[in-house]
């Protein structure tokens, strides 16, 4: 039984994978973690990842040739994970790898969600340029607008986020297109969320994924989430930098401790 699993979907990836499974590693010193790749490659990224998994244990590959997509690359990955956390992040490094540690340490607190914002005050989604700061700001508003789970969360549609793996035991998931987290906020049964400040980064290699079908299924999403979400009371906090770096203190106190 792991602590955390940190699924990722892959798509084209190869020249982003050993940099990110070394900057996972190095930020989750201490922490007894499976890293699981959900993988819809053409190219060699299955190869690269094949070679991590010689060297390492704690990676898991699922290679799929006849389903391809996001959102049901991570309930696969949510299904085979053996964490008592569920961590999904992109593999393009756009989601920085170090934010996870700060992420583990905020939820061990006893939160149901920790979801990384680049929109309260220590955040940034500099790496954006402004036409995809106005698609990304379009797509987050027209979410909350539909669904209540959204409107209290700052940044909803990013992909990143923690969460306890009991919250979607009995989640009806049935996601299309890429906004998962849109999908497990709506249907999953939790309490509480923390937002945590910070900066979207530059792409490390590849291209991106946004295209018109992207836009259409988040629609279709949306519409079907309407019809199908859950109500429920949830109590949103919002860590400033400082508090979650006293979180990732007591963390590391604690690693230390264990390994004396």
């Amino acid at each position: 039984m792991y602590q955390l699993s940190i699924v990722v979907p892959t798509f084209n990836e190869k020249d982003n994978i050993p940099v990110l499974f070394e900057r996972v590693d190095k930020a989750l010193q201490g922490i007894n973690y499976e890293l699981i790749f959900i993988d819809d490659s053409n190219d060699e990224t299955p190869r690269v990842i094949e070679e991590l998994q010689q060297e390492h244990s704690n990676v898991v590959l699922r290679h799929r040739e006849d389903e391809k997509g996001l959102a049901t690359a991570v309930l696969l990955g949510f299904s085979i994970a053996q964490g008592k956390y569920l961590a999904v992040m992109d593999a393009d490094l756009q989601h920085p790898p170090e934010i996870l540690r700060s992420m583990f340490a905020v939820i061990c607190r006893g939160f149901d969600f920790c979801i990384p914002s680049r929109f309260i005050p220590g955040g940034s989604d500099g790496a954006f340029k402004f036409h995809r700061k106005v698609i990304s700001a379009v797509a987050r508003y027209i979410g909350k607008i539909a669904l209540s789970s959204l409107r209290q969360i700052s940044d909803p549609t990013s992909g990143l986020f923690m969460f306890r793996r009991e919250c979607i035991k009995n989640a009806d998931l049935r996601p299309i297109g890429w906004k998962i987290m849109v999908e497990v906020l709506a249907m999953s049964d939790y309490r509480s969320v923390c937002e945590i400040p910070y900066s979207f980064c530059k792409r490390n290699s590849g291209e991106s994924k946004l295209s018109g079908k992207v836009t259409r299924e988040y629609l279709m999403q949306l519409l079907r989430l309407m019809r199908r979400e859950k109500k429920r009371k949830v109590k949103v906090l919002r860590y400033s930098q400082a508090k979650t770096d006293k979180c990732v203190e007591r963390l590391n106190e604690r690693v230390l401790a264990k390994a004396r």
